[in-house]
């Protein structure tokens, strides 16, 4: 029996904090030991951005980790099962959650990383790559400059996730007037956070600034519950 796991980042890693590498060397600590992980970046959500990509390799290749790039908008794997099966790690930029998934669907890719999770395949990500695990989110797909529920995500984790939930003015009001109308109960992590599930359960919340924290919200009477949960700073105490 293998674990299966998920590194779900409410934001940071190489490309948020590309002089903070805690979030990132965590994730890392989490592959198999004895060789150098094999790492996956994949770009969807951000439309395959060249740039997005160059800067993972540039952070995880070639000192630290086995690092390829699986693009979809200009595909040149033929068998996803098989390629998805070889990582150690699957990584998941940010960008647009809606897109990602209908991409992801088009070519089975959800499917390949369904597989793969049951079978070990550790999967992370950050923004968009963290809501997409979950069954529901908070995204800005649909409008820029707003925010709405998006129900149907992989459903790998139960609930909802919000990401940036600090970061960016709107995101902890929409996410508690959402879990009060109804919205799946779910975690909220700020930026510098992230949550990481062992099968299907919530194991540990790793940081990489020392005040950042994340949350379990669910309805209250009048007002949501949103409950800190406790934090490890994986740096070194101030």
């Amino acid at each position: 029996m293998v674990d299966a796991q998920i590194l779900a980042m409410g934001g940071g890693g190489f490309s948020m904090e590309p002089d903070n590498p805690l979030l990132d060397d965590y994730l890392l600590s989490l592959a198999p030991a004895g060789r150098k992980p094999r790492v996956c970046f994949v770009p969807t959500a951000s439309g395959d951005s060249d740039g997005y990509s160059e800067k993972f390799l540039a952070a995880f290749g070639p000192d630290r980790a086995e690092a390829t790039v699986l693009s979809l908008f200009n595909r040149t794997v033929t068998d996803l099962d098989a390629f998805v099966l070889e990582q150690d790690i699957i990584y998941v930029g940010g960008g647009n959650t809606a897109n990602l998934l209908a991409v992801w669907r088009v070519h089975g890719l959800d499917v390949a990383l369904t597989k793969a999770y049951r079978e070990g395949v550790i999967l992370a990500g950050i923004s968009a790559g963290m809501n997409c695990w979950f069954e529901a989110s908070v995204t800005d797909s649909f409008n820029s400059n707003g925010l709405a529920p998006l129900p149907d995500g992989l459903g790998l984790l139960p609930g909802s996730a919000c990401p940036h939930y600090d970061g960016e003015p709107l995101r902890r009001g929409t996410y508690r007037a959402l879990i009060q109308s109804g919205f799946p109960t779910g975690y909220a992590a700020e930026d510098g956070a992230a949550l990481h599930f062992t099968n299907g359960d919530l194991t540990a919340v790793v940081t990489s600034r020392p005040q950042a924290t994340a949350y379990k919200l669910t309805p209250g009477p009048t007002t949501p519950t949103e409950q800190p949960l406790p934090t490890t700073y994986l740096g070194t105490p101030e």
